[in-house]
């Protein structure tokens, strides 16, 4: 498997180039969804790529689709380049493991968020106003204390570059529409509470996570399903069961391990990005790579 940066399929108009993700319009009804190699860390895309980190959240994220297909319907249509369009085979190559045929849906303007314990910018909140995202949590938490209840703690969706910024459930009723923010809100306290408990039986913790949802019609009304990246190193936090101890940030299988990086050398999170060091770049493979492992009990075999 090819490490890959970016796309270019002339046969396919491409719609979209996000942080990780290019996408291609195969039909009115049907997108492509690579999953490059690219990493992003305080919203600015790196120059230098994690080798097979688009393969590894590809895999992941049919992991936990298949897993969770009795919970909620999602948009895959194919996973295999064999059953992709006759002019995408000639690509396969580089789509190999990190693309998708998915079913074309209208995402919702909400980030479906969901928080199992106390850590990142609502370790933030809680400690100047003993609340996360307008939910009042009990006095004397600790950072990464498990919550006591998972909370749905929505954001807005920012322009590439730009911040996605917390919001109420009220809040994200008045956008989406009541019944689909909650839809979603339960939906995605279900898939996290269900991912949680399995990542645990696995060693791993998922602190919190982002969801996506889209709207497709179905015999002429508006269903919610699944889509884009479902319980990733890039969606959520991720920490090793045999390191957790509340009252300290947690070793991490996820990208935090470059944060981490950045913030040690003072980088201004603004573009340009700095170059990575190789080591930092094995290190961080080596945890998506694991991460992958642990949760499904294989190996990619790069």
């Amino acid at each position: 498997m090819q490490c890959v940066i970016n796309t270019d399929i002339k046969d396919y108009p491409l719609l979209s180039r996000g942080k990780v993700r290019d996408i291609y319009e195969i039909s009115p009804e049907t997108l492509l969804i690579v999953t490059t190699d690219r990493i992003s860390a305080f919203d600015v895309i790196m120059d230098d790529p994690i080798p097979h980190k688009g393969v590894v959240l590809n895999q992941i994220t049919l992991f936990w689709m298949e897993k969770f297909a009795s919970l909620v319907p999602n948009h895959l249509l194919a996973t295999d380049v064999k059953d992709f369009p006759k002019p995408l085979q000639a690509h396969a190559d580089l789509l190999e493991g990190r693309a998708v045929l998915v079913r074309r849906a209208k995402p919702l303007a909400i980030e479906c968020i969901v928080r199992g314990y106390i850590t990142g910018s609502g370790w933030k909140d809680y400690q100047k106003s003993g609340q996360v995202c307008g939910h009042t949590l009990p006095v004397g938490l600790r950072e990464s204390d498990k919550l006591a209840k998972p909370l749905f703690t929505p954001s807005t969706k920012a322009e590439l570059g730009e911040h996605d910024e917390n919001i109420s459930v009220a809040d994200a009723m008045r956008i989406t529409g009541e019944s689909l923010a909650t839809q979603a809100q339960d939906l995605a306290l279900s898939i996290y509470s269900a991912g949680r408990d399995y990542a645990e039986g696995r060693g791993i913790i998922i602190a919190d996570t982002k969801f996506e949802f889209g709207t497709v019609n179905e015999g002429g009304k508006e269903a919610l399903i699944l889509i884009d990246e479902v319980l990733t190193p890039d969606s959520s936090r991720f920490w090793p069961m045999s390191d957790y101890a509340p009252g300290r940030g947690q070793q991490s299988f996820d990208k935090q391990f470059l944060r981490d990086w950045l913030e040690q050398i003072k980088f201004n999170k603004r573009p340009p990005a700095p170059k990575i060091p190789q080591e930092i770049i094995d290190q961080t493979r080596a945890k998506y790579l694991e991460a992958y492992r642990l949760l499904t009990g294989r190996d990619l075999g790069v």
